[in-house]
């Protein structure tokens, strides 16, 4: 028996080396020509060895190939819940994409990576176990530190920020965008005009309302009709900051989300730009002010430039501005706490960049199950990014929103299941970071945002 057991440990022990020992070469030989073969300058050679060595691309690249020992029972389930946890809370792809190209890495990107980098969560010890040279050096953590440092400095700080405030995950809002004053009077006035919809009785303002922070209040918006829609309202505030619009990412840019709610059936319900050029080229005044700004005359695309162009005027700077600007006054002792318990329940891992959102789309549920526990059946709305890229590791996936204002644009979430502030931040405290806050905690966490209700200051048209 007790020759068994030597037996039995000693083919557990060399088992264990021969596959920690093909780890190792793999591990080895994959980050030597990654580097060399994706990397863009020096610096990005170096980052991205420092990340290959650490075997990051096992859990969170979409594009990995495992080695062969990985479909060995017990090792291939143990590979199969990393990768699917790995890929649900961080994509690596697009920043190794930054590093072969020399474009800036994504903000959410850096915060998560700095995140982990601080707290020394990644690689997970069960992994070194097997991953002997896997494991971050402090020359390793300085390393990228730094270049999350550099890439916020040149690629994402907001021109008079306060040096103390120009590595923070986010940023002051600029004073302004660039746009033209012409597309942004004519743009103004098509944003007001209910003749986008079929009926002439909706208009992009209907459910972008600007006195109440850009939204429309209610849980999903009216349509023609009265048709309800699937998802809740955005609000339009600051949206020019956003990588892509809608909850789902549908539209790249400003313009192209523009033109979606006219022609869709159930919000404004116009079956084509010719139907709706046909009434508003009927409004002399508006046509001779529409030739001026297009001399090329009356296009779908040209009035969505000109919406999209006011809606980049649509800046709220607030007082929490002021604060990385420098004004350490500003805020009170419970706001300034509420904002380093902002970052210290990894908020601003997401939540990042000028708009504090919209730079990346994230899994509503990562710590535990939001719609089993919201109560009513799941719809199609559900399935967030994936309705768009048709991936399934999109679904529940949603465009993080941004913070800014948002005292004033309850109901919360995707589908306007929160109306109490307080409440939203408990449910993202427990549903994507794992946490049960304090209620002190909360109620600073809550004085922090409401710092961030800012005023619009409307552009000068003349």
């Amino acid at each position: 028996m007790k020759k068994l057991l030597i037996v039995s440990i000693a083919v557990v022990l060399i088992g264990y080396l021969c596959i920690s020992g093909i780890a190792y070469i793999h591990d080895k030989d994959y980050a030597e020509r990654a580097a060399v073969r994706l990397a863009a300058s020096p610096q990005a050679y170096g980052i991205r060895e420092v990340l290959d060595r650490n075997a990051c691309y096992y859990c969170h690249s979409t594009k990995t190939v495992l080695p062969n020992y990985a479909a060995l029972p017990g090792i291939r389930q143990l590979a199969e819940h990393d990768i699917q946890t790995g890929l649900a809370y961080f994509r690596i792809d697009s920043l190794y994409a930054a590093l072969e190209s020399g474009v800036p890495a994504p903000e959410a990107d850096l915060a998560k990576l700095e995140t982990a980098v601080n707290e020394r969560t990644m690689p997970p010890n069960l992994f070194r176990f097997v991953h002997w040279t896997t494991g971050l050096s402090a020359y390793d953590q300085r390393a990228l530190l730094d270049w999350i440092a550099s890439q916020r400095r040149s690629a994402y700080a907001t021109p008079g920020v306060a040096p103390e405030f120009a590595n923070e995950p986010v940023q002051p809002l600029p004073h302004s965008l660039p746009t033209d004053a012409g597309k942004v009077a004519l743009g103004k006035q098509l944003f007001n005009d209910v003749r986008l919809s079929a009926d002439n009785t909706i208009s992009c303002a209907s459910c972008h309302t600007l006195a109440i922070g850009g939204v429309d209040g209610n849980k999903v918006s009216s349509g023609v009709g009265g048709q309800l829609g699937a998802i809740n309202a955005p609000t339009v505030f600051n949206s020019a900051l956003n990588r892509k619009q809608f909850w789902d990412g549908r539209a790249a840019t400003l313009q192209e989300q523009a033109g979606s709610p006219p022609l869709n059936p159930v919000e404004m319900a116009s079956t084509s730009w010719s139907e709706i050029i046909d009434k508003l080229k009927q409004d002399s005044s508006l046509t001779q002010q529409f030739l001026r700004v297009y001399p090329d005359g009356w296009s779908g695309e040209n009035i969505t430039d000109a919406i999209a162009e006011y809606e980049t005027t649509l800046l709220t700077p607030s007082r929490f501005d002021a604060y990385l600007r420098g004004d350490r006054d500003v805020l009170n002792s419970e706001e300034q706490r509420g904002y380093q318990l902002f970052k210290a329940n990894h908020c601003a891992t997401c939540h990042v960049g000028k708009n504090l959102g919209g730079q990346s789309f994230e899994r509503m549920g990562l710590a535990a199950d939001y719609f089993a526990a919201r109560g009513h059946a799941r719809t199609d709305a559900d399935n967030g990014r994936a309705n768009f890229t048709k991936d399934p590791l999109d679904r529940h996936a949603f465009k993080t929103p941004t913070l800014r204002n948002v005292e004033l644009t309850a109901p919360y979430f995707h589908d306007g299941s929160r109306i109490d502030l307080r409440e939203a931040v408990r449910d993202m405290a427990t549903y994507q970071v794992g946490k049960q806050l304090a209620e002190s905690d909360i109620d600073a966490i809550v004085a922090f945002l409401r710092t961030l209700t800012g005023t619009h200051q409307p552009a000068a048209t003349h």
